[in-house]
């Protein structure tokens, strides 16, 4: 799966994991497996859902294509609770089935076309155990939340262990079609040192959704519009995927 050039070092990981951490969404997907069961989070990141997921007494596998997303999330992993896998969700073979597949944080953006987000879904379908569920969740396009990351909007400050405060902000560059792209502009306040990750982001709307999950075999769908499981509206902030063969 595709990987920001910035979120390959370890040190850009340590940053993105300071500022974004699981609210409702982590309760929701906290929330699908009442019972230990089998889970793979692909495009795990720094690991923080994984490792919760884990704690519930769930068997759990993370995979991830940037080492420095890795590499913090085995240093959180002292107790080796989570199976972690350098891989790409679009060709994974596994060997394995598991009940549950999640893609968390808007990771499904992350893949800018009809192919490659095909190939994702087609790997998840090939690797869910019989009555298994995909779950994922992706932006709403109509409700336009790229036009909230400004400066203004978007600036905060917090303690970073080991680098000490540090401020962020989000910058929209442009934005066409389907796509966004943008900065996350970092700065450690104590040295002044800038250091900037570019992201391009897909924003599908639900029709292409359905469409694709269907080419990938999926025939059970139902979709959600925010974390508390309203259903999807035609301006709800998520579309959000519970999707069985």
């Amino acid at each position: 799966m595709p990987v920001d050039a910035a979120f390959a070092r370890h040190d850009m990981a340590i940053l993105y994991d300071s500022f974004n951490a699981h609210g409702a969404d982590g309760d929701f997907y906290l929330s699908l497996a009442r019972s230990p069961c089998r889970i793979l989070d692909l495009g795990c990141g720094t690991g923080s859902l994984a490792l919760r997921l884990a704690d519930l007494g769930h068997t759990v596998t993370g995979l991830d294509p940037a080492p420095g997303m890795l590499e913090v999330a085995r240093a959180k992993d002292t107790a080796s609770r989570v199976r972690w896998i350098a891989g790409d969700a679009r060709g994974i073979a596994l060997g394995e089935t598991f009940d549950l597949i999640i893609m968390t944080g808007h990771v499904f953006q992350v893949f800018l076309d009809d192919v490659e987000t095909l190939a994702v879904l087609c790997s998840a379908r090939r690797h869910l155990a019989e009555g298994g569920r995909l779950v994922f969740e992706s932006r709403n396009p109509p409700a336009r939340a790229w036009e909230n990351w400004t400066e203004e909007r978007t600036r905060e400050t917090t303690e970073v262990p080991g680098i000490g405060p540090v401020e962020v902000y989000y910058q929209v560059r442009q934005a066409w079609e389907d796509f966004v792209r943008f900065d996350a502009v970092f700065t450690l306040l104590e040295s002044g040192e800038r250091r900037i990750s570019e992201s391009t982001l897909r924003f599908p709307g639900q029709d292409i959704i359905a469409q694709l999950l269907e080419a990938a075999g999926f025939s059970l769908v139902e979709w959600l519009g925010d974390w508390d499981g309203t259903p999807l509206a035609p301006h709800s902030p998520e579309i959000i995927v519970i999707a069985e063969v």
